[in-house]
Order: C-alpha cells, then sequence, then structure tokens
C-alpha cells in the first residue's frame, strides 16, 4: 500500500464524523468517485451501503447516496447490518460494490468507510488508489449525469433475514444448539438484532446484552473492549458460553463457562486443531498476524501445524491465506476468517464455527481451550504527533537490537504505528512477564522522548 495516501488507512477511510474526510462535501465527493470507478460501460450500476448504529451513519449514508446517484448508479440501503453482512450481500445481490459505513469498535463519535467489490472482498490497492485520485477537489467538479439517467435508491428490507439465513446454513445441519445457554453481548452495534435471532432460531438460549443502540452508546462499555460484560453473565447465570462482539460485528471475543477470556488467537487453535483431527486442514497451515502470540505457534506447531504470519488486517490476512491455499486464518483481536464461508472477518460466524465444536465433541470450551498455554505479552500504546518511519528512530532500533539479542528465540520484540490511529504500539512476548513489561515500558519512554507522544 502506498505511503502517499491522504484518505484510505489500512482498513477503509476514518475518522471523526463531521470532519474531514468524513464531512458532507468530501462525502459527496466519496460518493461521485466510487460510482465512477465503477461505472464501466453503458450497463446501469448497483451499489449497496449497510452501517452500524451509530448516530451519523444517517448523515454519512446520505452524503454518499446523493454523490453515487448523481452519477447515475442506483443504490440498495440495508440499514443496520454487520461488515460481513455487506460482504456477502454484495455478492449474493449481484452488486457491483458495497460500502460499510462503521468506525468497528471506535466511539461513536467516530466513522468510517469500508469498500466490498462484487466479489466481497475488500477492494485491492490500485482501486482504492483511483478513488483517492477521483476524491481530490476539483477532479470531479461539473461531472454528474443528466437529469434521466439519475440513479434511485431503494431499501432492502429483508437484509437482516438474509444475512440469518446465510448464517445457519454455515452451521452444520446434523448439530443443534438445543441444550447451549448463550451469553451475547452485541455493543449496541450492527447485530443487535441478527446475533440474537441466529442463535435462538438454531436453538440455543440466549441472554442478550448491548442490543439496545441509541446512536450514542456503540462500544460504550459493552463488546469485544470489554469481555468481562458477558464474561460476568455467564458466571452469574451459569451459561455454557459468552459472545462478545464489536460494533461492525466483524470480531469475536469468546469466554469459557468459568468466565475465562478467549481471544483470537485461542479461537484459531481450537478451529485449526479441529480441522486437522477431521482431515480438512488445507495446506496444515493458518495464517496469523505478527500480533498472535508465541503460544500459538508452540500449540499448532507440536501438532504438525504451521503458522504463518503476516501483516496486520484482516485484509493481510486473507491475501496470505489465498497465496498460502488455506482456509483458516485471524487476528489475536478476534477477526476470524474462514474463507470456506466467508471473504472477511466474522464474529457471529466465529461463534457459531466454534459451538459447532463444542456441539462436536461434546466439551465444554474450557477444555478445547485448555491446550493453549499463552506466553506472556505486554501491550504499550503510545499516542503520538507524527510517524516517522520506525527503522529512522536509531535510539530505538538500537535498544530493539539489544533486547532482541537478550530475549533470543524465546521472545520477540514488535514496534508498529496503527493504521487507523495517531498510536504506536509496542508489543514484547517472552516467557517471563515482569521481563515483557521491562522491555515494553524502556521502549515506550524511548518513543515518547523521540517522538512527543501526546
Amino acid at each position: 500500500m502506498s505511503a502517499e495516501r491522504k484518505y484510505f488507512g489500512t482498513d477503509g477511510i476514518r475518522g471523526v464524523a463531521g470532519a474531514s474526510p468524513l464531512d458532507p462535501e468530501t462525502l459527496v465527493r466519496l460518493g461521485k468517485a466510487v460510482a465512477q470507478v465503477f461505472m464501466k460501460g453503458e450497463k446501469k450500476r448497483r451499489i449497496l451501503i449497510g452501517k452500524d448504529t451509530r448516530l451519523s451513519g444517517y448523515m454519512i449514508e446520505s452524503s454518499l447516496a446523493a454523490g453515487i446517484t448523481a452519477m447515475g448508479a442506483d443504490l440498495m440501503l440495508s440499514g443496520p447490518i454487520p461488515t460481513p453482512g455487506v460482504a456477502y450481500l454484495a455478492k449474493s445481490m449481484r452488486a457491483d460494490a458495497g460500502i460499510v459505513i462503521s468506525a468497528s469498535h471506535n466511539p461513536f463519535e467516530d466513522n468510517g468507510i469500508k469498500i466490498f467489490g462484487s466479489d466481497g472482498f475488500k477492494l485491492p490497492d490500485e482501486l482504492e488508489n483511483e478513488i483517492e485520485r477521483l476524491l481530490e477537489p476539483g477532479v470531479l467538479d461539473g461531472k454528474a449525469s443528466d437529469a434521466g439517467h439519475i440513479g434511485k435508491a431503494a431499501r432492502i428490507n429483508d437484509a437482516v433475514g438474509r444475512y440469518t439465513v446465510y448464517l445457519k446454513e454455515s452451521f452444520p445441519r446434523e448439530l443443534s444448539l438445543e441444550g447451549i445457554k448463550v451469553g451475547l453481548d452485541c455493543a449496541n452495534g450492527a447485530a443487535y438484532v441478527v446475533g440474537p435471532q441466529t442463535l435462538t432460531e438454531l436453538g440455543a438460549e440466549v441472554v442478550s446484552r448491548g442490543v439496545s443502540p441509541s446512536g450514542r452508546n456503540i462500544n460504550a462499555g459493552f463488546g469485544s473492549l470489554f469481555p468481562e460484560v458477558v464474561g460476568k453473565l455467564v458466571v452469574e447465570q451459569n451459561l455454557n458460553v459468552g459472545i462478545s462482539l464489536d460494533g461492525d460485528a466483524d470480531r469475536c471475543i469468546l469466554v469459557d463457562e468459568k468466565g475465562r477470556v478467549l481471544d483470537g488467537d485461542v479461537v484459531l487453535a481450537i478451529c485449526a486443531l479441529d480441522l486437522k483431527e477431521r482431515g480438512l486442514l488445507r495446506s496444515n497451515s493458518v495464517v496469523a498476524t505478527v500480533m498472535s502470540n508465541l503460544g500459538l505457534e508452540k500449540l499448532l506447531g507440536a501438532n504438525g501445524i504451521s503458522v504463518v504470519r503476516t501483516g496486520v488486517g484482516d485484509r493481510a490476512v486473507l491475501e496470505e491465506m489465498i497465496r498460502q491455499g488455506c482456509q483458516l486464518g485471524g487476528e489475536q483481536s478476534g477477526h476470524t476468517i474462514f474463507s470456506d464461508f466467508s471473504t472477511t472477518g466474522d464474529g457471529m460466524l466465529t461463534a457459531l464455527m466454534v459451538l459447532a465444536v463444542m456441539c462436536r465433541k461434546q466439551r465444554p470450551l474450557s477444555e478445547l481451550a485448555a491446550p493453549f498455554i499463552t506466553f506472556p505479552q505486554k501491550l504499550i500504546n503510545i499516542k503520538v504527533n507524527s510517524k516517522p518511519p520506525i527503522e529512522s528512530i536509531e535510539p530505538l532500533t538500537a535498544a530493539i537490537a539489544l533486547k532482541e539479542k537478550e530475549l533470543g528465540a524465546s521472545g520477540r520484540i514488535l514496534v508498529r504505528y496503527s493504521g487507523t490511529e495517531n498510536k504506536v504500539r509496542v508489543m514484547v512476548e517472552c516467557e517471563d512477564e515482569e521481563a515483557c513489561k521491562r522491555h515494553a515500558t524502556d521502549l515506550a519512554g524511548i518513543l515518547e522522548k523521540e517522538i512527543g507522544a501526546v
């Protein structure tokens, strides 16, 4: 991806709603740019828009709609639906593109734009770069369809129902969730209807939290950033499993029946071992990111499964999965991709895949997770004013070299910038928890001094 890009980060466009680039003027230009990119030939184009439950979703949807229809493309509006739901519907309804309005796990003041192609995959860099070019003020000024060719917009009244059917069909028909008691936290976000509905229709007894969106309470004390909410619910009500989704429901954090939080690495391990046991794990490998715990490599390696690491972001994970020819990959943060079913991370699909393993093996989640031994890991996020290349910060690179020599093969260090926020992330992982903290704190101190932390 080009470092020169002005609008697109590692996962679409993101910012504070109402401020550039999420101000109405820029959004109208974005709508025109997206329509222009997909308006090839004389055929009438159709673009799908879905969103989460943020208050600003209305403004952003309307602004994009103005630009898209002005260029002569038609719109299909799904209303609140998870990000993977848009990816699925764009493909199944043969739209030319799908747009998601969401800032994932961020607070309600933020929002963002993600774009999928007609195949349900996130756009390649080349198309995002073309949209970037067209987005610049003046490029599309004065360009629009005549009155007889302006596009129209229509609501898809059964969007949630279509996506619910897709999720249910991904769950093995020979299995049932009857007798399973599930705690579900939807973060007052996009899955507040489809989450409880899907699990209930598959037979589970569902106790829900975070299903009363106000437009302002998305991710506010609920969801995947606060798994203790569903953890407490599981313990207090003696449930079998807890599921915690983020605002756009493309990630899932699980809680076992004892209230223990299980991140995306544990989910990868459980599902990889199950596929391997059934002879279904293609390439005998899974894809994880540089953030995944060394415990994942240790456990899967002992079972003849290799872990291929890639950069952060579910698009990077999926691209590597395609290169490696494997069907399972994900992030520690809870994005898990099952490419036999989906083209992107899907929180509800992930939960269903793990529930299927529990039902198939007739074992509680705590037992399935027990073989995973987590290496101590310390992560420090530092707000910064600027993002100079990490390798250009000499005091930092020198300190990293010394510490990596000290850790040897029993640990690792990762320092990287966030692709969506003005933050630098310092991660240290090794067998000794105190050493993790010491090394991470040392490096964070250097960064604060060298690049003027906020």
